[in-house]
C-alpha cells in the first residue's frame, strides 16, 4: 500500500479541512484554494478550505494543534507562527512542539519601496540619507510585529541606520499613505505594489531575498545593495498536529508536491509573486527552529507586543 493510498483509503468518505489562520483573499488563503482541487484529488479526499481569522492566526492554528492525528485537520500557516510567540503574552501552544511539519510550500517576497521625493534611487543612497538625517525616515508596515515591521527592523539592525516605525493596520493603508508620502519607506510584497512601481507612484530599491525576484528582475536585493548579510523573507507553510502518522506525513508531502505542479497553483504563485520551495518534512522542522530563533531576536529588538 503506498503512502498515498494510505491517506486515501481513511476514512475517504469524509472531507479533509484545510484550515487558513487567516482572511479570505490573503496570500495564504489563494495559495490554499488553487492547491485544493490537485491536493483532494492526490489524498482521495474532499478539501474544505476554512477561514479561521484573529490574533495572528492563534485561533485558526489552535484548531490545528488540537484535532485528532487521523490527517483530516491541516494548516495552511504563515510566518506569524514564529513572531507570535514574541508578541502575544499567551500563545496556548507550542509553536514547535505542537505541530507536525509537513511542508514549507513558497516565500513572499518582499521589495523595499519609497515615496519618489525621496532622494535616495538605491539602497546606498537610501543609507547615506538616513545617516545624514537620523531619526528623520519614517518607515512603514502592516502593524506591530508583523512581517513588513520585522523587515525594517532587520535593516536597521544590519546597517545601523535610525527610523521610525508607523503601524498601520493593514497593507493597503500603508500603500496609501506610502504613495502619498506620510511615511517615505516600507517593505511590501511585490504582488501589492507591483502596479504602483510600474506606474512610477512609487519607486522600487531593493527586494529581500538572496537572489532577486523573477517579479522584478532589474532591481537588486538587498545584500547586493549594501547590507550583505540581510536576508528575509515571509512563507507559507502546511503543518499538522503533533504525533501526525509518518505515513500521513509522507503522503500529504507528495499530495502538495502534485498539487504545485498544477495550473492553477501556477498561476497563482506567479500572481502572488511567490517564490516555490520544495522543503519537505525531513527539512521542515530544522526551518522552523531557524526561523523561529531569527523572528524572536528580532520581535525583542523591536519591543513589539499586542496584549
Amino acid at each position: 500500500m503506498t503512502c498515498l493510498s494510505v491517506v486515501a483509503n481513511a476514512q475517504s468518505d469524509k472531507p479533509l479541512r484545510m484550515i487558513v489562520p487567516l482572511a479570505a483573499g490573503s496570500t495564504v488563503d489563494t495559495l490554499a484554494r488553487a492547491i485544493a482541487p490537485g491536493f483532494g484529488k492526490a489524498t482521495g479526499h474532499p478539501i474544505v478550505v476554512e477561514n479561521v481569522v484573529g490574533a495572528g492566526g492563534i485561533p485558526g492554528t489552535s484548531q490545528v494543534v488540537k484535532a485528532p492525528k487521523d490527517g483530516l485537520t491541516l494548516g495552511m500557516i504563515s510566518s506569524n507562527h514564529v513572531i507570535n510567540p514574541g508578541i502575544y503574552k499567551t500563545v496556548p501552544y507550542d509553536s514547535l512542539k505542537d505541530i507536525t511539519p509537513i511542508a514549507v510550500l513558497a516565500t513572499v517576497p518582499l521589495v523595499l519601496v519609497v515615496n519618489p521625493t525621496l532622494p535616495a534611487r538605491n539602497l546606498k543612497e537610501l543609507l547615506a540619507y538616513a545617516k545624514g538625517n537620523p531619526g528623520r525616515l519614517n518607515y512603514g508596515s502592516a502593524g506591530n510585529g508583523s512581517t513588513l515591521h520585522l523587515a525594517g527592523e532587520l535593516l536597521i539592525s544590519e546597517t545601523g541606520i535610525d527610523m521610525k516605525h508607523v503601524p498601520y493596520r493593514g497593507t493597503g493603508p500603508l500603500i496609501t499613505d506610502l504613495i502619498g508620502g506620510q511615511v517615505q519607506l516600507g517593505f511590501v510584497s511585490i504582488s501589492q505594489v507591483a502596479p504602483q512601481v510600474k506606474a512610477g507612484s512609487l519607486r522600487a530599491l531593493a527586494v529581500s531575498t538572496p537572489a532577486r525576484s523573477a517579479a522584478l528582475p532589474d532591481v537588486p536585493t538587498i545584500a547586493e545593495s549594501g547590507a550583505p548579510k540581510y536576508s528575509f523573507d515571509a512563507w507559507i507553510a502546511m503543518i499538522g498536529p503533533a504525533g501526525l502518522p509518518k505515513p500521513i506525513v509522507d503522503a500529504d508531502y507528495l499530495a502538495v508536491k502534485t498539487a504545485l505542479s498544477s495550473p492553477e497553483a501556477k498561476t497563482a504563485l506567479s500572481a502572488q509573486g511567490l517564490t516555490l520551495l520544495d522543503t519537505g518534512p525531513d527539512l521542515a522542522p530544522a526551518f522552523f527552529q531557524a526561523e523561529l530563533t531569527k523572528h524572536q531576536k528580532l520581535v525583542k529588538q523591536s519591543g513589539a507586543t499586542l496584549d
